[in-house]
């Protein structure tokens, strides 16, 4: 009987296929990937914007960014770590989405954050999700940054709330406006909420960031430098980082009112 074998230009050929079929499969599979986790993403903006919603029904108000005001301790305990403030997040204060003690399959993490650093990367505060500090104002802060000390605003303070931001990808928890401007009103400190930023938004190649962001926060985190975004009338939707920029003017700054503040 004939022995069938191949000859080594026939597995040259063979060869070379198998490589050309892994060149055009590998992106296609990378990109999939990435489509996969941006939609899981924004599935867990619209469970977030639920809770934080479910919170205004039953407090008038929507939850405080940040509040250390209470004495009592948030289940699990405080999230962060030791550079971060302890006291209650705004994701503490909607029920059921976050618990200290179980971390691991919470809607509170973004499946596309890209930080290198592990301590970082395990700060549930950090590469997540933030919510805009001027509707969630927070119960202290510097005196520089009066304009988000306060009480938290309702959906009935917010005249266009189809344009207003409540929630997006972040590099913190709590996010402003501040953090979105070329030319912020102060210097941004050294201090890791200061360092929160929009991922892909293009003035983060000149932003002080703190070693292990700069994957996430220059290349962004989903396909084409997009963000999801949650707004105050309920709607999500996917748009590009840059669209949430606030560009310093003579007469004051653009794209800063309805997106960030509303007035």
């Amino acid at each position: 009987m004939k022995r069938v074998s191949f000859t080594l230009t026939e597995l040259l050929v063979v060869i070379s296929i198998i490589a050309l079929l892994m060149a055009i499969i590998t992106p296609l599979l990378r990109s999939s990937r990435q489509r996969a986790k941006s939609i899981l993403c924004s599935s867990n903006i619209k469970q977030l914007s639920v809770g934080l919603f479910s919170y205004e029904m039953q407090n008038q108000t929507f939850p405080s960014g940040f509040d250390k005001t209470r004495t009592d301790r948030p289940p699990g305990n405080y999230a962060g770590f030791s550079y971060d403030r302890g006291g209650w997040w705004w994701f503490n204060l909607i029920d059921g989405f976050y618990k200290r003690t179980d971390e691991k399959n919470t809607v509170v993490k973004c499946p596309s954050k890209l930080l290198t650093n592990p301590t970082l990367n395990n700060d549930i505060l950090c590469g997540n999700y933030g919510v805009n500090y001027f509707i969630c104002k927070g119960s202290s802060d510097s005196s520089t940054k009066k304009e988000f000390i306060g009480k938290p605003l309702s959906s009935n303070n917010i005249p266009s709330p189809a344009k207003t931001l409540l929630l997006v990808d972040s590099g913190y928890t709590i996010i402003s406006w501040w953090h979105a401007a070329d030319y912020p009103p102060v210097v941004l400190g050294s201090g890791i909420e200061d360092s929160a930023y929009i991922p892909g938004l293009k003035i983060n190649n000149n932003r002080k960031l703190w070693p292990g962001q700069q994957q996430d926060a220059i290349n962004g985190r989903h396909p084409n430098k997009t963000v999801n975004v949650g707004f105050v009338d309920g709607h999500a939707s996917c748009i590009k980082a840059d669209d949430l920029l606030v560009e310093k003017t003579n007469n004051g700054y653009n794209n800063k009112i309805p997106l960030w503040v509303p007035k």
